[in-house]
């Protein structure tokens, strides 16, 4: 049995390990860098919307809009800038020229009344490259070839010594027909020269080969094709009611992901975001993680050599011990527990058998519990129904006598006070019958309460004003302490129990002794009291007197009026409400008590 184990676990733990190891490099070889693009893509996409939130909020202000690109560069490695319709960079003004054209070469230029032209220069000359720079200085003559587009001129090449071309476009250019395009060559003189400083915030911008050439990929496409859809290398990506355009754009070795999403100038045109992100630092960790897998096997095959020894020895004998301990727990002998308290699956399998155990030995005493509940449950009902046949025997022994009087023809001439004594009775049955099925309803626990709100005040006058002849007739002073204050409640079923509570208080307070009602407020509840002078409970009793047909001594016989049921009905009324109450006494009487909620 013990090898058996071993065996297996040794053959489940190798294939399991080398299972992951496979999962793992599949996952990292096939899956992790298509989902790495995929995130990557996604984060370029909300970071774009953030800075369009910001660039919109900047109003056009040429430097809140450098510092905030030179921002999104540093705090996520993300390259970025505003183009216009025709591609060119809207804020590349500190790297350009401008150039005096000649009245009778370019004519067409309406834009232009005073014939000075700005040329970007970051599409033809390395912000860097001092040679370059040289070659362009004020005062001297240059030809520049473009295209004119919407009356708006994108320069193709310089020619000033130097050729300066912008390759991308003038391909594009050179692949289709001229009749196409309105291409024309410009002379004119250089009129003023602006170069970044390198401590300005858009410098940063013309420093990155690769996004400028990006830059002027999708220039030479957009003005050519007039679409970015067209453009060889774009995936079209929808979000929301627009689109935006990614480009997977690989060079030494290095993947970038390139960004153009379309948006709406104050004017209504559009302009361009375009950004840029490397994903340089997934490929070198692919790369490593590759070579990497090598070690990684051979110590697994290691590690579970040892796995397998470590089994051998440890896990078989706390099994044989769990083992043993279940076979006593089939007995129903619940006092051995497993002493294996290891961090692992057998640890954990320990201490689930000794919390089993301790459950289904709590389980078995909470059985018995119930057995003995039920018994007490059936000695009540017992109890239940020998105080209802007792309360039911007094009248039906007196109903019988007056039945028997009258048929006999005693006393003939009593047989109205024989009918009225047997009326008496019959209403006194019928009271006790509506208050055993009223009982039996609140504690069925499937009556629910409606609760309103009132003014308990209110309803305790209203209680007073119809019980007041009964005070009147022993002389009882009522005295009150109400103060007007609502609360939510079933107005109905506090009613029952104002009503229950006075009336007992009428019933056993001496005649010419008071009666005092009143209505504490505390916090967010209400203390309402009955108390009655000239009387007391024995102490003993006062728990007591909230069971059915209880009574605390002589006085207390069905023949003062009342069925017995009263204060439990009222219990159980309360308990509905999941309201305090109780009953102490005082230092002349005793106090009746519940709380409410107030209402707000």
């Amino acid at each position: 049995m013990k090898k058996g184990i071993v065996f297996k676990l040794f053959l489940f733990t190798t294939g399991l390990c080398l299972l992951i190891i496979a999962t793992i490099f599949i996952g990292q070889t096939v899956f992790f860098e298509r989902y790495y693009e995929s995130q990557k893509e996604a984060d370029l996409k909300e970071r774009v919307s953030t800075f369009h939130g910001k660039y919109v909020a900047a109003k056009g202000d040429s430097t809140k809009i450098r510092s905030l690109e030179q921002e999104f560069h540093r705090d996520y490695a993300i390259w970025i800038t505003t183009l216009d319709n025709q591609g060119t960079m809207k804020y590349g003004n500190d790297f350009s020229i401008e150039v005096q054209v000649q009245e009778e070469i370019f004519p067409r230029l309406k834009k232009y009344p005073q014939k000075i032209i700005q040329i970007p220069m970051y599409n033809f000359v390395n912000v860097e490259d001092e040679k370059s720079k040289s070659n362009l200085v004020v005062g001297k003559d240059i030809t520049i070839r473009g295209i004119e587009k919407d009356n708006i001129f994108t320069p193709s090449g310089i020619y000033s010594g130097k050729n300066m071309p912008n390759e991308q476009l003038e391909d594009k250019l050179d692949k289709v027909e001229s009749k196409q395009w309105n291409i024309v060559i410009v002379k004119g003189t250089i009129k003023e020269i602006h170069f970044p400083k390198s401590d300005v915030a858009s410098s940063f911008i013309y420093t990155n080969r690769i996004f400028l050439e990006r830059m002027k990929s999708f220039q030479s496409s957009l003005i050519v094709t007039g679409s970015l859809s067209d453009r060889d290398g774009y995936a079209v990506r929808s979000y929301g009611k627009g689109q935006y355009y990614v480009e997977d754009y690989g060079e030494s070795g290095i993947t970038y992901k390139v960004l153009t999403q379309p948006i709406l100038d104050p004017d209504g045109k559009t302009n361009y975001l375009f950004a840029m992100t490397s994903l340089q630092p997934v490929n070198e960790a692919v790369q490593m993680i590759n070579g990497y897998y090598v070690y990684l096997i051979i110590l697994v095959l290691l590690l579970t050599m040892l796995l397998s020894f470590y089994y051998s020895k440890q896990i078989a004998r706390p099994l044989l011990q769990i083992n043993e301990t279940t076979q006593k727990m089939a007995q129903l002998d619940f006092s051995e527990m497993i002493s294996v308290d290891s961090k692992d699956e057998i640890g954990d399998l320990s201490q689930n058998i000794n919390e089993l155990s301790n459950k289904l030995q709590s389980y078995i005493e909470k059985l018995q519990d119930d057995i003995e509940k039920e018994k007490q449950l059936e000695k009540t009902r017992k109890e239940f129904i020998a105080g209802v046949s007792h309360e039911l025997k007094t009248p039906l022994s007196i109903m019988k006598s007056c039945v028997s009087i009258l048929r006999d023809g005693v006393a003939t001439h009593k047989k109205n006070h024989y009918f009225n004594a047997m009326e008496k009775e019959v209403d006194k049955m019928d009271m006790l019958i509506v208050d055993m099925l009223e009982l039996a309803k609140f504690e069925s626990g499937t009556y629910k309460l409606e609760m309103q709100s009132f003014y308990i005040d209110e309803v305790m006058e209203q209680i007073c004003d119809q019980l007041i002849w009964r005070m009147e007739k022993k002389h009882l002073q009522l005295e009150k302490e109400l103060d007007h204050v609502g609360v939510t409640a079933n107005q109905s079923r506090i009613e029952q129990v104002l009503t229950n509570f006075i009336t007992n208080a009428i019933r056993y307070t001496p005649e010419g002794e008071r009666i005092v009602i009143s209505t504490i407020i505390e916090k967010d509840r209400v203390k309402v009291c009955v108390e009655n002078k000239g009387a007391h409970i024995p102490q003993a009793q006062l728990d007591k007197i909230w069971e059915r047909f209880y009574r605390t001594d002589a006085a207390r016989q069905r023949s003062t009026g009342g069925t017995g049921l009263g204060l439990s009905i009222s219990k159980n009324i309360l308990e509905l409400h999941d309201a305090m109450y109780g009953v102490q006494n005082t230092k002349d009487g005793v106090l009746f008590y519940f709380y409410l909620k107030t209402s707000v």
